[in-house]
């Protein structure tokens, strides 16, 4: 499988952090040309994840609603296509069809109070 052309370098600015709520998620989308990239930003505490905006179950993006990606009760990640809850520090599974598989990382890090990607 070759590389995706739409995911951004190491040292991408996404967005300043408090740009990103606590708790909370926020997306992203990169294109070059027919190629796209989904991201999704995760924040607890002072813990920021990345993950690749896409469902290991059925490969669809994981939330229907813009930077609506958590739970009610902020505690998952909801897939809303079918249910699928994820821990968000981790990206594993806890309910759903995909039990026990994790969400693909998107490496991202803090810098001088920026979200980057690394």
């Amino acid at each position: 499988m070759s590389a995706n052309p739409a995911r951004p370098p190491a040292g991408t600015d996404l967005c300043a952090l408090d740009e990103v709520a606590e708790p909370g998620a926020k997306g992203f989308r990169f294109r070059a040309e027919a190629a796209m990239f989904a991201g999704v930003v995760v924040r607890i505490g002072e813990e920021i994840r990345g993950y690749v905006d896409s469902c290991p179950h059925a490969g669809w993006p994981l939330s229907a609603l813009d930077d609506r990606y958590l739970t009610r009760d902020h505690r998952h990640i909801l897939c809303a296509g079918h249910g699928a809850l994820f821990r968000p520090l981790d990206g594993e599974c806890v309910v759903g069809p995909c039990f026990g598989e994790r969400l693909t990382p998107w490496p991202v890090e803090v810098r001088d109070g920026r979200v980057v990607t690394a």
